[in-house]
């Protein structure tokens, strides 16, 4: 996958790590990239093509779709985070993590599956996260939604092996985004975390473990869970 003359999307481009795809994309010499947000209005970065998208909202997608029909490049960034546990959390909330992380990035594919098809095969790029792996009371909505999107980025590989199109999963623990002002641990600088991920995605990798958080939990999946999960006890 090439990104210099690639036709790219990015999915919640206003800010954050959304908006350092989009400007890096550029920098690495994309042709064009369709930055899209619900109030694309806010988006200001110089060069870019804006676009109205609900990653929620089926018909938006389609609509997006219709008109992006020259991206050879999905960028599955956009999410929310709501803080919210499961069995006395605010269910709606619980649902509008799965509706964006797992309904909404899964009718994004669907969508654009054909269009990266007719345009060679392409690539796609899921930002999950390192709570894919693991849960963490008072945010076990965002981790069990970035958990099925795992499971959903290593389902549409395989479903779209057939059609040439990589598809790439991007970890990370926290970054210094607007979504993370609440965290006082440490943070890595989001350009880097881009960085990362773009040069994942030019290497054709299939996953992209953007810091050593993201490593060290992975590789602690084959151990005993109760290093993690003590009752009554954060992880």
């Amino acid at each position: 996958m090439r990104i210099t003359d690639s036709v790219a999307l990015v999915t919640g481009a206003n800010r954050g790590l959304g908006r350092h795809f989009a400007e890096q994309l550029l920098e690495r010499g994309a042709a064009k990239v369709y930055a899209t947000a619900r109030n694309p209005e806010r988006i200001d970065i110089p060069g870019v093509e804006t676009l109205r998208l609900d990653i929620t909202d089926p018909r938006s997608v389609e609509e997006a779709a219709t008109i992006a029909s020259d991206v050879n490049l999905l960028i599955n960034n956009a999410g929310i985070s709501t803080y919210t546990n499961l069995v006395t959390g605010d269910l709606s909330k619980i649902r509008s993590e799965m509706d964006t992380h797992f309904y909404g990035t899964l009718d994004m594919v669907r969508a654009f599956a054909p269009v990266l098809g007719a345009n060679g095969g392409g690539g796609i790029l899921n930002v999950l996260s390192a709570l894919s792996w693991f849960s963490y009371d008072g945010a076990n909505a965002y981790a069990a939604a970035k958990a099925a999107e795992w499971s959903l980025t290593n389902g549409v590989r395989l479903e779209l092996a057939g059609q040439g199109t990589l598809v790439t999963g991007l970890h990370l623990g926290a970054a210094d985004t607007d979504m993370m002002a609440g965290y006082d641990g440490d943070k890595m600088d989001p350009a880097d975390v881009v960085r990362a991920a773009l040069d994942g995605i030019e290497a054709d990798r299939i996953e992209v473990l953007a810091d050593e958080w993201s490593a060290y939990i992975k590789a602690s999946l084959a151990n005993d869970p109760s290093a993690f999960y003590t009752p009554g006890q954060a992880a």
